[in-house]
């Protein structure tokens, strides 16, 4: 997925320090996706740019979009950077420059790993469900790995976890002895979590992880904070478990993993090491070079916006 800002400010990577549990609830903002999707922005923001290598959440629906064209996402490029595409409702055809064309669909995994370079769209199909409902997660490449080749991965079975009244699955990485087959290149974890309303959980965690649980569905509190649809609770490090007790039938999903100290430029949809960097990837997505061609999407490509007029700097997650 893109960001499809044309204007976009240049993002500082990173976040604030945290050192041991902490409680910090954050809403998101909304902003327009394509033609006809609007979402909730819950990372990056003002007072949280990452959690672990997670750097990018949108939050989107549920949306009617029976006789409307729903997600309608065109060609745009990425580079340093994976994309978690999840889905709670409806389905979304993706087309990249590897040739690679997959519906995903709800509780299935579509993982692409830009690498150096890739170009994707994404899209309702023409005869879709009736409701879309779901989330768009990117997480940073560390520098090892960031120049990787560009691969896609469909996982429609993924391992799941279970207690009295809860129900998880794993998304990325592992949770209570259960292992996404997602490739990661760095200690993090991403579960889907149901909860049928009265049901109290205590959920482990890694205390070297930072955490974040983002509200899908329902009401829940997390260790003691009410979490409602659109919003995501900052949790820090230092917890060996999590207390959740829904308030009503819920979802939602733990983002986790463990600091991510590397100092990144993001811009667009882009994650590199410096402004030089940056500006070769917009010359390359612009020419045509490099990110390759989307095949078989109705339309035109986006175009890369402009850059801003001082140099893109590297952050670290400490303000």
């Amino acid at each position: 997925m893109s960001n499809l800002d044309l204007r976009p400010t240049a993002t500082d990577c990173g976040g604030q320090s945290a050192t041991g549990p902490v409680r910090d609830l954050l809403t998101g903002r909304t902003v327009q996706l394509g033609e006809s999707t609007r979402v909730r922005r819950l990372l990056p923001t003002l007072g949280r740019r990452m959690v672990g290598a997670w750097c990018f959440v949108d939050h989107y629906g549920p949306d009617d979009i029976a006789g409307e064209p729903g997600m309608q996402v065109p060609p745009h490029p990425h580079m340093g950077l994976q994309t978690v595409s999840w889905l709670h409702d409806g389905e979304v055809l993706h087309r990249d420059s590897l040739g690679s064309l997959q519906t995903v669909r709800p509780r299935e995994l579509g993982l692409m790993t830009s690498g150096r370079a890739i170009s994707h769209s994404e899209e309702s199909p023409a005869d879709h469900p009736r409701l879309l409902h779901g989330a768009q997660l990117w997480v940073a490449l560390p520098d090892a790995h960031r120049h990787v080749a560009p691969h896609f991965e469909h996982h429609p079975v993924l391992p799941e976890i279970t207690a009295a009244g809860l129900r998880g699955t794993v998304i990325m990485g592992t949770a209570d002895g259960a292992t996404s087959p997602g490739t990661t290149y760095t200690p993090l974890v991403g579960v889907d979590l149901t909860l049928r309303e009265g049901a109290r959980a205590q959920l482990p965690v890694e205390p070297d992880f930072e955490y974040a649980v983002l509200s899908i569905s329902g009401s829940v509190e997390v260790d003691g904070v009410r979490v409602e649809p659109g919003s995501l609770l900052y949790l820090g490090t230092g917890r060996t478990t999590l207390p959740l007790l829904a308030r009503t039938d819920a979802a939602v999903l733990l983002l986790g993993g463990e600091p991510f100290e590397e100092r990144l430029v993001m811009f667009w949809n882009f994650i590199g090491r410096d402004h030089a960097e940056i500006v070769q990837a917009v010359q390359d997505w612009d020419q045509g070079d490099r990110f390759g061609v989307v095949h078989g999407y109705t339309g035109e490509r986006l175009r890369a916006p402009a850059l801003p007029p001082g140099p893109l700097k590297p952050r670290g997650r400490v303000r």
